[in-house]
């Protein structure tokens, strides 16, 4: 038996794989025990008026249709920072995480690429 430690999407998991067993029929998958992730080390607060820590990226290209928050906005988890249209759908870019708007680096009319930094927060 072979110990292997794989991480999928963030989550951590200790697996054991048995070799050299063949019985002609499919082996049942194991069952995979989540462990706790590795905590990252606290961030330093950015200075002010600089770009934040963490950065809102445009998941598909398209076009600005609105922009709902300003920098120094306080913003939770899930709020609107701005309406992007792509494929004729209005899609909502929310906030990531509780913080507050850095920088808003579009506007609205303003075409975006895929990955293209769409705002950051602190």
């Amino acid at each position: 038996m072979k110990n292997y430690t794989i991480t999928v999407n963030g989550n951590v998991y200790d697996v054991t794989v048995e070799e050299g067993v063949s019985t002609g029929a499919p082996a049942a998958a194991p069952k995979a025990a989540p462990k706790a992730a590795p905590k990252a080390a606290p961030k330093a607060a950015a200075p002010a008026g600089a770009a934040g820590s963490v950065t809102v990226s445009a998941p598909m290209p398209g076009k600005i249709l609105g922009v709902k928050a300003s920098a120094g906005q306080a913003v939770k988890k899930g709020d609107v920072l701005v309406v992007l249209e792509a494929m004729k759908m209005e899609n909502e870019i929310v906030a990531p995480q509780d913080g507050t708007v850095a920088t808003i680096n579009v506007a609205t009319g303003d075409s975006v690429e895929a990955g293209a930094t769409i705002a950051t927060l602190n």
